[in-house]
């Protein structure tokens, strides 16, 4: 099958004939299943990814015609399912931290600094996450987030930056007593 046009216009084309909606799979699931990936493990992400495109599909009708690409909807979708599974995500991040334990870290170092991010984004709340998640790992623009979340540009902005802070607040290496001591003698 040969994918023509913008996403719109395939989803607008797949209300006729709903075939023609596997060409937004196509171009999209690879983007959907490695943000779930990333964000609840492979373990669900899965799950989540095809679940995003069920939905999706069943929704169509309501899509946005006026936005060309479809990404940031398939994303919205994708992080409102992974609400679902916030607290397994909260508990998940969490043991990471306790253990310094992490399915990405390759090294002890590596594995040290996860904990650490770990214990850090158990802290911030779902919406920081979720905004902070959208724009790390599935590399989305604000207002990509926005129309991917429902919710305005400024909230995007505004829990970007406390999430921001935060991780650099908790993660910046504290000077040790020593340190402080020796400076001031």
């Amino acid at each position: 099958m040969v994918d023509v046009g913008t996403d719109a216009d395939v989803i607008r084309a797949s209300r006729g004939d709903p075939h023609r909606f596997s060409e937004v799979f196509d171009r999209h699931f690879e983007t959907v299943h490695a943000f779930a990936r990333r964000r609840i493990g492979i373990d669900l992400a899965e799950e989540i990814a095809s679940e995003t495109f069920a939905r999706a599909f069943d929704q169509r009708t309501r899509y946005d015609l006026t936005v060309a690409n479809a990404r940031p909807w398939l994303l919205g979708i994708s992080s409102n399912l992974m609400r679902r599974h916030w607290r397994t995500e909260r508990r998940r991040l969490a043991a990471y931290a306790r253990h310094g334990v992490s399915p990405h870290a390759d090294t002890a170092a590596r594995a040290e600094d996860a904990a650490a991010l770990a214990a850090v984004l158990s802290k911030l709340s779902k919406g920081e996450r979720d905004v902070l998640f959208l724009y790390a790992l599935a590399e989305l623009s604000y207002e990509q987030i926005a129309t991917a979340l429902a919710i305005p540009v400024a909230t995007v902005r505004s829990r970007l930056a406390r999430a921001r802070r935060r991780l650099r607040t908790e993660l910046t290496p504290k000077p040790s007593p020593q340190v402080e001591e020796s400076a001031n003698a």
